[in-house]
Parts: structure tokens; sequence; C-alpha cells
């Protein structure tokens, strides 16, 4: 026979043991988050969503899964920001470059011209303080953001006109995103900014004489070889480019730390997917295309390469002197790239 106190003490700890277990239930988020994606999953882009939601729910064990909607299914590609921001959506998938607008800092992260490699940005982003910086910038929008997916070096763009110098650039209606729309914009090039989706019909309708857009794999379902009649290389403005999943912080706040690290489990394991499956098939798609149309594959040349850097060197001078955020990630940055940079000339074999 239990003596009272003895009872007491046990009820009391049952009690507390449930209480524990209700307020861990309570604690849990939402067993599905609705993503916007601002790409077409069919594509390279959009696929890291439904890979990252696949790796998140094997994470998780089935508990937490994802619903990716198309481009337009729940808002316009280019309101995926706000629209998690406010709430109305929990989750979105994106290039961060788009919302370089709202922050700034962005422009680093989107399309940085003559930058570091992916592998050497990817080390920098989770080792070096690279997604502290944008952390703090998306905390004044409610947003947790995610940096799980980052694309190989992007081709210079297509064009229907050689490109043999800098002075080509004059005149030319050019979709280009980021920081290197500004490099052109010094050499008279007309840049804007076109959705993914759009770029194809103003490309043909002659509204623009280039684009760039993606790598090979993408671009290949873009179906640009069929409208342009020259492939450029390289991506000398991009040459790396992040994608994230931003979420709602209301949202992310429900979920427990265990099932926040399983988030962080899915990201980083959908990171890798993306530096590990892409760059051999740049080179595969690009034979494929240039089999089946008439597009020509060509360099910038050295000079115009010159020229467009030393341009940019002015562009990146500037936004350091106007943005004190910019300039303390960039040189962050640079000074992580340049001790991997030095690692790998050590080991540099004759």
């Amino acid at each position: 026979m239990i003596k009272k106190p003895l009872a007491a003490a046990v009820g009391a700890a049952i009690t507390a043991s449930c209480l524990a277990v209700s307020s861990t239930a309570l604690a849990e988020g939402p067993k599905q988050i609705d993503v916007a994606s601002v790409f077409d999953t069919s594509n390279f882009l959009g696929a890291g969503a439904k890979y990252m939601g696949e790796e998140l729910s094997v994470a998780s064990g089935g508990d937490i899964k994802f619903r990716v909607y198309e481009p337009g299914d729940l808002v316009p590609p280019f309101e995926v920001f706000n629209a998690v921001s406010s709430g109305s959506v929990d989750a979105g998938w994106d290039w961060m470059g788009y919302w370089a607008g709202t922050i700034p800092l962005l422009n680093l992260y989107g399309a940085l011209p003559f930058g570091p490699t992916p592998e050497a940005f990817a080390s920098w982003m989770w080792s070096g303080g690279g997604t502290e910086f944008i952390q703090a910038q998306y905390d004044d929008y409610n947003i947790k953001v995610m940096p799980c997916f980052v694309s190989p070096q992007e081709t210079g763009g297509f064009y229907n006109q050689e490109i043999n110098s800098v002075e080509d650039f004059d005149g030319l209606r050019f979709r280009i995103s980021g920081l290197g729309a500004r490099v052109l914009n010094k050499f008279g090039a007309s840049t804007q900014l076109i959705p993914g989706g759009e770029i194809y019909l103003a490309l043909e309708r002659g509204r623009i004489d280039a684009a760039e857009f993606s790598v090979p794999q993408v671009d290949e379902v873009m179906g640009f070889e069929d409208i342009a009649s020259y492939y450029y290389f390289p991506g000398w403005h991009q040459s790396a480019s992040w994608f994230s999943l931003i979420m709602n912080k209301d949202v992310w706040n429900q979920y427990t730390e265990q099932q926040q690290k399983q988030f962080e489990t899915a990201c980083r394991s959908t990171l890798a997917w993306s530096m590990t499956d892409a760059p051999h098939k740049q080179v595969q798609t690009l034979r494929k295309m240039e089999e089946r149309s008439d597009i020509e594959v060509r360099r910038f040349n050295d000079e115009t390469l010159q020229e467009l850097e030393a341009a940019w060197q002015e562009v990146v001078a500037a936004e350091m002197e106007e943005n004190p955020e910019f300039r303390e990630a960039y040189e962050s940055l640079m000074a992580h790239a340049k001790l991997i940079e030095e690692w790998y000339e050590l080991q540099e074999l004759p």
C-alpha cells in the first residue's frame, strides 16, 4: 500500500510528466508547410524545394512535410518575400537576389560579380558567418532564412549579336539581375529584371536583345537556344547563386529545437545535393543544346573580361561606401575565400 505522501509525490510526478508531454506537443509546429516557389519545380532550381521537402520528411520521421506550390499558385513570384513576412504564406523557396531591393545586402548573396567559387561561398555561408549576416537583416521582416541551395557559376547569357568588346554592350537591352547590371550600365546597356517565366517571350518578341538566367541545365528547359544566336561564357556577373527556404518566424518558432534541427539537416543535405548533382550535367546539357540547335557557344575575350572587372571594382567600391553591412559581409567573404585559396595553392601538385 502506498502511503499518502508517497502517493501525492507520485501523482505530482505523473502530472508534471503529462504537462511536459502536453507542452512538447503544443510546441510542435505544423505538420504540413505550404511553400510558395519562385521557380517551376520541373527545373533544377525549383526542384530544390521538393528535394528539401523529401529530406525533411525523412529527418522528421514523416512528421513534417512540404506542399510546394508552383510560381503564381499562391502569390506572384516577386511577392513571395512579402507574403512570407506578413504570414499570408508559411514559407517560400527563392533566389535571394530577388529581394535585394528590400535588403541590399542580398546583392552579395544573389549575384556577386567576380566572386569566389560556389565551394568557397558555401564554406563561408555555413562556417564563416555568412548566414548570421543575412539572418540579422531578415529578423526585421519576421523571416527565418535557410540557405539550402547554391548553383554552379552561371553562364554569360544568350545574345542575338556578337560581343567582341565592351562597346558592344552600348544600347543593348539586357535582362540581368544584381550588381552585374550596374557594371553593364557603365557601358551603356539598358538592363532590366524580368521574372524567369517571362524571359522567353521578351527575347522572342524583341523586347530585349539578350538575357542571362541560370546554368545550361536550367536554360535548356527555358528553350532560349531556339531564339538566340550566341551563348556566352563565363558568367562573370554571378560566380555563385544562393537559393533559400524562407519561413515566417511565427511559424518557425512553433517548432521544437529538435524539429528546427531537422530542418537544418534537410537544408544541409539539399545544399550537398545542389553542389554534387549539377556541375557535370552542365557540360552534358551544353553538348545536347549544340547538337539540336544553331546556337554558337562563345567566350568573352580576355580584354572584355578585364574591362568588366575594372568596372566591377568601381561598383563594389561604391557599394561598400554606401552600405556598411555590405562592406562587412563582403570583406568577411573575401577573407574567408582567401584562406581556402591559400590552402589549395599549398596543396597544388605540379
